[in-house]
C-alpha cells in the first residue's frame, strides 16, 4: 500500500495580546524569537519539513506577509502564503487551505504556528502513524499527555481504542478551574488538546457541509475570487467579511463522529503565557530565571526578561519582569493568564504600545523611532542592501535624511543623486521621493519628520517594489 502524501498547512493567526508587551498585534508571538533566537514559526517550519517534501502552506493575516515569506524562505522551502483578508479563526482558515487544495484526497496537517514541540522526530513519528487512519476518512486529532493539572489548556476525553491506530474522542472539554483540572488528571482517560488536525481535504469539506454549511458557502464564494500574486494567495475580501468567526472545535469537532485521537508523549508547550515563557529556561537554586540583561537579588521565583536595558529585580518573589524598549510589564505569576485584560485596558486608551514596537520590520529592512514629540519625529532607518523604500510623498511632512553608514541613491522629484556617510539632504512637504541601497552593506541614516500629522498612513505610493502601491489611509505605512 503506498503511504499517503502529508502537506502541512501552518495557521499563522494570532492577536498577540497573552505574551505582551513582547507580542504586539503587527508582530504576534509566532514572530517572536522566543527559543534560541529562533521564532516559533521558524521551528514550526523546520519541524514539518520532513513532511513537506519542500512545499508548505500557510494562513496568515495580510500584514504579516513579509514576515511570513521571509521564514518559508529561511526554511528553504515554498509554498502558498493563504492570506486572509479578515480573521475568522480556525474553522474559515481550514477551509480556505483546503478549498485551495486541487486533489480531494490529500491529506492535510493543521498545525498552529506558535506551539513549542522540541522533539522533531517524535512529532513526525506521531503524525505519519497516523496517516492510514486519516485516509482512511477519519478527523485525526492529537492530544498531549497531561503532566500537570493545568487550567490554560483545553482536554480531550478519550473513548475505545480504533482498529486502526488511535482513540474515538469521548468529549472536547473546555478550560477547567484548578478543582476539575486535577479530578480530570486522576480520571487519567483525558488529554491536552493541542489543536493539531490531520485529514484529507474531502473528508474536512464534507464536515464542514455537515456541521457549519455557511462557514463553507462563504469560504467557497472567497477562494472563487482569489487573486495569485506570486506565492501569495489573496481570497475575497467582501466574501470572507460575511464567513462566521468560529474555531474549528466549536464548528465541527464536537459534532464530528469520525473522529480519531493519537496521544504524543513528547514535550509541548502552546506558550500561551509569560508562565509557559519562564519554564523554558532553565532556573537557578531559588527558582529565578532571566532571559537578557536581567539580575535578580534575593529573589525567589522571579522570571525578568530584558531585551535591551539592565532590568534589576531586589528582594522579589513569584513575580514576571519582561521589559522593552517602549513598555514594561511587572506582574504576579498568578495573573499570568491575564495579560490579555491589560492590552484591552490599553487598547480603550488608544495606547500605540500595543500595535507595534518600536523597532519596526520591512520587507527593505527596518525602522526605530527613538524619539518623537508634538510636531516632530526621529528615526533610525535601515535599509537592506538592493532593497528600496517605495516612490512615494507626504500630505502632512517634510524629512531631513543624515546617513550614517554606507550609501544611498535618493530620488527628489526629478533629481536622483547619491549621499554617503556623514552627508544629508531634506525632503519638502509633498515631494515625491525615494531612498535605494545600491551597496553590498546594509544603510543606515537618520530621518527627522516635522509637520502637523506624523501617522504611517500619511503615505501616498506612487510606485512599490513590493506590491503596495494603495489608497492613503488604507497604507500599512513605508
Amino acid at each position: 500500500m503506498t503511504t499517503p502524501t502529508i502537506q502541512p498547512v501552518v495557521l499563522c493567526g494570532g492577536s498577540g495580546t497573552r505574551l505582551w508587551p513582547l507580542s504586539r498585534k503587527s508582530f504576534p508571538k509566532q514572530f517572536v524569537p522566543l527559543i534560541g533566537g529562533q521564532s516559533l514559526l521558524a521551528l514550526t517550519l523546520a519541524r514539518v519539513a520532513p513532511l513537506a517534501d519542500g512545499r508548505v502552506t500557510l494562513v496568515a493575516a495580510e500584514e504579516h506577509r513579509f514576515m511570513l515569506r521571509e521564514a518559508l524562505h529561511g526554511q528553504g522551502l515554498d509554498g502558498t502564503i493563504v492570506l486572509e483578508p479578515c480573521a475568522r479563526n480556525t474553522a474559515a482558515a481550514m477551509a480556505l487551505a483546503a478549498l485551495g487544495t486541487d486533489d480531494p484526497a490529500q491529506l492535510l496537517l493543521f498545525c498552529p504556528a506558535d506551539h513549542h514541540i522540541p522533539d522533531g522526530s517524535a512529532f513526525e513519528r506521531m503524525v505519519r502513524g497516523a496517516a492510514a487512519t486519516a485516509n482512511d476518512g477519519a478527523i485525526v486529532t492529537f492530544g498531549v499527555q497531561p503532566s500537570f493539572p493545568s487550567t490554560a489548556y483545553g482536554y480531550l476525553e478519550m473513548g475505545t481504542a480504533r482498529p486502526g491506530g488511535g482513540h474515538t474522542v469521548g468529549r472536547f472539554l473546555e478550560k477547567p478551574d484548578a478543582g476539575r483540572a486535577q479530578e480530570l488528571l486522576l480520571a487519567g482517560n483525558v488529554l491536552w488538546n493541542a489543536g493539531i488536525f490531520l485529514c484529507r481535504v474531502d473528508v474536512l469539506l464534507a464536515a464542514l457541509e455537515r456541521h457549519a454549511p455557511d462557514i463553507l458557502a462563504s469560504c467557497r464564494e472567497a477562494m472563487a475570487g482569489a487573486r495569485p500574486d506570486e506565492e501569495f494567495l489573496r481570497p475575497d475580501g467582501a466574501a470572507l467579511e460575511t464567513c462566521r468567526s468560529e474555531s474549528i472545535d466549536y464548528a465541527v469537532m464536537e459534532r464530528h463522529d469520525n473522529l480519531a485521537v493519537f496521544p504524543f508523549t513528547g514535550q509541548w508547550s502552546d506558550v500561551g503565557s509569560w508562565n509557559a515563557v519562564a519554564q523554558l529556561t532553565p532556573a537557578d537554586g531559588d527558582g529565578n530565571r532571566v532571559v537578557g540583561n536581567g539580575v535578580v537579588v534575593q529573589g525567589k521565583n522571579t522570571f525578568v526578561q530584558a531585551s535591551d536595558r539592565c532590568v534589576v529585580a531586589l528582594g522579589t518573589e513569584d513575580l514576571l519582569v519582561i521589559d522593552t524598549p517602549d513598555a514594561l510589564l511587572v506582574a504576579g505569576v498568578n495573573a499570568a493568564e491575564q495579560v490579555k485584560t491589560v492590552v484591552a485596558e490599553l487598547e480603550k486608551r488608544g495606547a500605540d504600545e500595543i500595535r507595534s514596537h518600536r523597532l519596526v520590520l520591512r520587507p527593505w529592512g527596518s525602522y526605530d523611532t527613538v524619539e518623537r514629540g508634538a510636531r516632530f519625529q526621529v528615526k533610525r532607518i535601515l535599509v537592506n542592501p538592493g532593497a528600496s523604500l517605495s516612490l512615494q510623498k507626504h500630505f502632512h511632512r517634510a524629512e531631513h535624511w543624515i546617513v550614517v553608514k554606507g550609501t544611498t541613491e535618493v530620488t527628489r522629484g526629478k533629481e536622483v543623486f547619491l549621499l554617503t556617510e556623514n552627508q544629508s539632504t531634506y525632503i519638502p512637504l509633498g515631494e515625491v521621493h525615494r531612498l535605494h541601497n545600491p551597496g553590498k552593506v546594509p544603510l543606515e541614516m537618520i530621518e527627522v519628520q516635522s509637520g502637523s500629522y506624523l501617522g504611517e498612513d500619511d503615505i501616498v505610493r506612487i510606485e512599490d517594489t513590493y506590491g503596495r502601491v494603495v489608497p492613503i489611509r488604507e497604507n500599512p505605512g513605508r
